[in-house]
């Protein structure tokens, strides 16, 4: 394994995740006008319903997928699945999500890049990150024939290994990779590269939408009647 190797699958993944983290939290503290998705709906609307919503959906379940597949250890699912089971279930559901998600930002960058109205109100990041996401989709799906010259599931083992090993701060990750193809290390260095502008574009509004489980715990408002001559209703345990 070459240093490149070692510093982009070795040393970056911890980078982008505290960039990710710190940016984040930065920019929530300093520049809370900014936290927005920015959306060009009132613009015009177009391919904007259809792209927004497959694109949405393919990588919400794409992020969600790949989490779970590359953190759950082994043992913990191999007494009902193996991993050549688990690698063709990741093929088929990533396949038709992957497809979703590359429809979907095919649309959105086709709008933002050739809408003359759209484009001159967009800043260069929307652009770039919309090709960034067109490119990743396009690694990801150009994967899973690669993924099904070797069936075992060996592969997928030593990917999802080599994630485990990151976020538990063990040594011997990056040797893991040294029989994976150019096209999963690109997936993978693009994916982490997504992370690491993650705060300096409007991809931060994924937090609000996480933040939007609070309203699920939050107490109850008391709204008051502005009709004249009505008194507001207290609770009884508050008379």
């Amino acid at each position: 394994m070459s240093y490149l190797d070692h510093f982009i699958f070795g040393l970056y993944p911890y980078i982008a995740l505290s960039v990710f983290l710190l940016g984040s939290l930065i920019r929530f503290d300093r520049d809370q006008y900014t936290w927005k998705s920015d959306s060009s709906q009132l613009l015009r609307g177009g391919q904007l319903r259809w792209g927004s919503n497959l694109f949405h959906v393919g990588v919400l379940f794409l992020l969600g997928g790949h989490s779970v597949g590359m953190l759950t250890p082994h043992f913990m699912y191999e007494h009902f699945m193996s991993a050549g089971d688990k690698q063709l279930l990741a093929m088929v559901s990533g396949g038709v999500f992957g497809v979703m998600g590359f429809i979907g930002v095919s649309m959105l960058l086709h709008r933002r890049w050739f809408d003359v109205r759209i484009r001159v109100n967009s800043k260069t990041s929307d652009i770039v990150l919309l090709v960034l996401l067109w490119v990743q989709f396009a690694l990801g799906l150009a994967t899973i024939p690669l993924s099904a010259q070797h069936l075992d599931g060996g592969m997928m083992i030593k990917l999802a290994e080599w994630a485990q090993r990151i976020v538990t701060f063990r040594g011997g990750a990056v040797e893991l990779l040294s029989e994976a193809s150019w096209i999963f290390k690109a997936h993978m260095f693009l994916g982490m590269s997504i992370f690491f502008i993650f705060p300096f574009t409007r991809l931060v509004h994924v937090w609000s939408g996480f933040g939007t489980l609070a309203y699920l715990v939050r107490p109850y408002q008391l709204v008051r009647s502005r009709r004249m001559g009505m008194t507001p209703r207290v609770p009884p345990s508050r008379r």
